[in-house]
């Protein structure tokens, strides 16, 4: 078996655009680029709050933010600056997924303690950056480096996907996902409510984005021992004495209802067991509670019973490990797939989560975008342009999914200098060749990225 730093070398040996990479840059190679301008026009402009979009428009940044955007009538580009022209290309914010799993895994097994390495950090955020994601929330399983490379990112102009993180998750005494197989070792596993909020009071010096939890028995498996909701409802009141937001995996609707009247602020994924109902609804609009659906998280379970469609697919076969492109050609491991034991459900929970989310949507609850990428099977960037086909299939409109993953996202992170291509904010964007609104799949069209006015190789 491969070293994680080899098998993440290879797979981005080709990037979305099939090119190699440049090496990852150095903790300090952001001065060289300090005062650079850029300049684009002649561009569609579709800048994530949910208006008509700008046609031949015009942007330019400086030191990384947006100084100018608008018709390309009243561009006045900086003295020396030359005008790119990006007529007939859409431009968008990057996309902002709130659910993955960083350098979690090789492609084949779970085990951030031995994969979560600075090379391979790095190589997953430019992934990312490659496809279109510019930032990315990693949702507990991460080692203590994440701080570091973080804050490194905070004092830079970064030319990777933006990295925030949840650090260490939340679960109950040997629950899920603490068994083997999973990540043992990695989440806090509480069994008293004073305990749980000595261990947030820990987790909180280091200043997370969102505390995690899990709260799901993995279809009985783990029902004896699944996080309590007085054990969860501890740990979000801590969260929330200390001003930190707090989100929860879930399945199950009661459980969903029991963490909103605690006043957890998002799901982060679709309750899946049954129809969301009235009483949900009214608990999370009173709470503020959102959704990350993470639609895929339920789709790939089961989607690759037929390999080909995938394996015949460059812009899959470029983000995914090559561990996990073996796996799939592999006889053995597609008769292990059909042969798990909840393989029949796999399709009904998918059904229930895309029929969840949109009436979570149709009643005003706010939603945000993820995808739960980055364990075995679920690949890391790619999945994000699968998400998008995903809740349109849900039924929701071009532009509300565009709106989730970029505005939306950005709101529910606290950060007000994302999400949307204005001035004054981080030019963080996503060039594509043709127009999303008129079909998604051209997100994956991918012309250019820029992470904080710098063009990603």
């Amino acid at each position: 078996m491969m070293r994680p730093a080899a098998f993440l070398t290879l797979a981005l040996a080709a990037t979305a655009c099939g090119q190699a990479p440049a090496p990852p840059p150095a903790a300090s190679a952001a001065s060289d680029t300090s005062a650079s301008t850029v300049v684009l026009s002649g561009f569609t402009l579709i800048d994530g709050n949910g208006g008509a979009p700008l046609p031949n428009a015009a942007l330019v940044a400086q030191d990384g933010r947006i100084t100018f955007v608008g018709p390309a009538s009243e561009l006045k580009a900086p003295a020396g600056a030359t005008a790119q022209d990006l007529s007939g290309k859409f431009v968008l914010p990057g996309l902002i997924d709130l659910h993955v799993h960083v350098a979690e895994s090789d492609g084949a097994v779970q085990d951030p303690r031995r994969t979560f390495t600075r090379e391979n950090v790095q190589a997953d955020l430019r992934l990312y950056a490659n496809y279109g994601v510019t930032s990315v929330l990693s949702m507990g399983s991460d080692q203590p480096l994440v701080w570091d490379i973080r804050d490194e990112q905070h004092r830079e102009r970064p030319k990777v996907a933006r990295i925030f993180t949840a650090g260490r998750g939340f679960t109950g005494l040997e629950a899920f996902p603490t068994n083997q197989g999973n990540i043992p070792g990695i989440p806090y596993e509480v069994s008293d409510p004073k305990q749980a909020a000595g261990f947030v009071d820990e987790l909180a010096a280091h200043h997370p984005d969102v505390v995690k939890i899990w709260v799901d028995d993995r279809f009985g498996d783990f029902a004896k021992t699944k996080t309590p909701i007085n054990l969860a409802a501890a740990i979000i009141d801590e969260a929330h004495k200390l001003n930190l937001k707090v989100a929860a995996h879930v399945f199950y609707l009661e459980d969903a209802k029991g963490l909103a009247a605690a006043g957890l602020n998002a799901f982060a994924h679709s309750v899946r067991d049954k129809p969301v109902d009235d009483e949900l609804i009214g608990l999370m609009k009173k709470h503020g509670t959102w959704q990350i659906a993470t639609l895929t998280r339920d789709s790939t379970p089961f989607e690759f019973e037929h390999p080909e469609p995938f394996l015949n697919d460059p812009f899959f076969t470029k983000a995914a490990p090559p561990l996990f492109l073996e796996r799939l050609k592999s006889p053995e491991y597609l008769k292990a797939m059909v042969a798990d034991k909840h393989w029949s459900q796999y399709p009904g929970v998918l059904e229930n989560a895309k029929r969840n989310l949109k009436r979570l949507v149709d009643a005003g609850v706010r939603y945000g975008f993820g995808t739960d990428a980055g364990v075995p099977g679920r690949v890391p960037a790619y999945l994000a342009h699968e998400e998008l086909l995903l809740m349109r299939d849900a039924g929701l409109t071009p532009m509300q999914i565009i709106v989730a993953a970029t505005k939306s996202s950005a709101e529910f992170l606290g950060e007000r200098d994302l999400g949307t291509i204005e001035k004054g904010k981080w030019a963080d964007l996503l060039v594509l060749g043709a127009d999303p609104l008129a079909d998604l799949k051209n997100s994956r069209k991918i012309d250019a990225v820029y992470v904080a006015g710098n063009k990603v190789n």
